[in-house]
């Protein structure tokens, strides 16, 4: 795939950060887009930016689409076929994610499932929805994003993460697995995985929000008084903080997260398109993915000893004057649950 001009593309997620992105960036490539989200106000204003930059004749459209329910992956399928007058479309970004479930051991088991429901069965349920549309195209290209976290199952030492790890993982194999299985099966249809590492989105504000973690003003339920005695735990809040103190520090974790990223979505989306373009089956998005990519696979005893992994990743990031440490820290990382 060479150009994107005159295309149709797919984009899951597209209601902000790298989806967002990725939808703009296409439409300006000359590449209709039809993009989905479970924010519907979020996803009208993808729309609506993406059709500014766009040339005459590319049609972007938005949907809501909950993928970790495939009725509603079909839906959206029938409802950008009709609104682009297409019978296949020719390349799907499976996008959409959220974190959640950070402890198999001590988190509900409803948080840990909804998160491998949208990051894992999400991707499922788009391949298995688009796949005969991307035969259908003769040349079609499924990208399924999985991430650093697909390789390397933590966030760093004391920031476990779990079900989020599980799933980028199953994403992973799942993606890898369809290599041999489409070039025997489908050879009109070729697969990549995309691993990023910490890219400038809104994934942690986003999931605080989807796992009801930001209270309003007033009473906290449960999981919101857990935060915040964790936060208080470590400082980040005074003893008897208020529910609005709780929202106003989760909310600064989740904005510094975004816009203290070493890479921006912007940027993130172009990696990922040039890798596509490029034939590339395996797209690292960001310095820390490609350090944390060689030395795991250069020493997988040491991907969880902590010392030995930082040790192994001091000469390249010393080059970038970064402390290894910093690749992987954030206490906005410690409490995305």
């Amino acid at each position: 795939m060479d150009s994107f001009a005159g295309k149709l593309a797919v984009v899951t997620g597209g209601g902000s950060g790298m989806g967002r992105e990725l939808v703009r960036q296409l439409a300006a490539q000359g590449c209709s887009v039809a993009t989905c989200d479970v924010h519907g106000e979020a996803i009208e204003q993808t729309a609506a930016l993406a059709r500014e930059g766009a040339p005459p004749g590319v049609l972007v459209t938005s949907h809501d689409c909950d993928v970790a329910y495939e009725w509603q992956v079909q839906r959206f399928r029938d409802e950008l076929l009709e609104a682009h007058a297409s019978d296949h479309v020719d390349v799907v970004f499976n996008n959409a994610g959220i974190g959640g479930g950070s402890s198999f051991v001590t988190d509900p088991r409803e948080s840990w499932e909804r998160t491998f429901a949208v990051d894992f069965f999400g991707v499922y349920h788009c391949a298995r929805v688009f796949l005969p549309l991307l035969i259908a195209s003769g040349d079609g290209v499924l990208v399924n994003t999985s991430s650093v976290n697909g390789f390397w199952a933590t966030l760093g030492p004391g920031m476990p993460n779990h079900a989020y790890c599980t799933a980028k993982f199953a994403v992973k194999g799942f993606t890898e697995g369809l290599i041999e299985d489409l070039r025997i099966n489908a050879p009109q249809v070729r697969v990549a995985v995309v691993m990023p590492g910490h890219v400038g989105t809104d994934i942690v504000l986003n999931s605080m929000a989807a796992n009801d973690m930001l209270p309003e003003s007033g009473d906290m339920t449960e999981r919101q008084l857990e935060a915040r005695d964790r936060l208080i735990g470590v400082g980040m809040l005074p003893e008897g903080a208020s529910a609005d103190d709780l929202r106003r520090v989760l909310i600064q974790m989740g904005t510094d997260f975004r816009d203290k990223a070493p890479l921006s979505a912007a940027d993130a989306a172009t990696i990922i398109l040039d890798g596509v373009r490029s034939g590339a089956w395996r797209i690292l998005v960001g310095q820390d993915a490609v350090l944390l990519d060689e030395n795991v696979r250069a020493h997988p005893e040491d991907a969880y000893n902590y010392p030995a992994l930082f040790a192994g990743l001091m000469p390249q990031a010393a080059g970038g004057g970064r402390d290894p440490a910093s690749l992987f820290s954030g206490t906005e990382r410690r409490w995305w649950r």
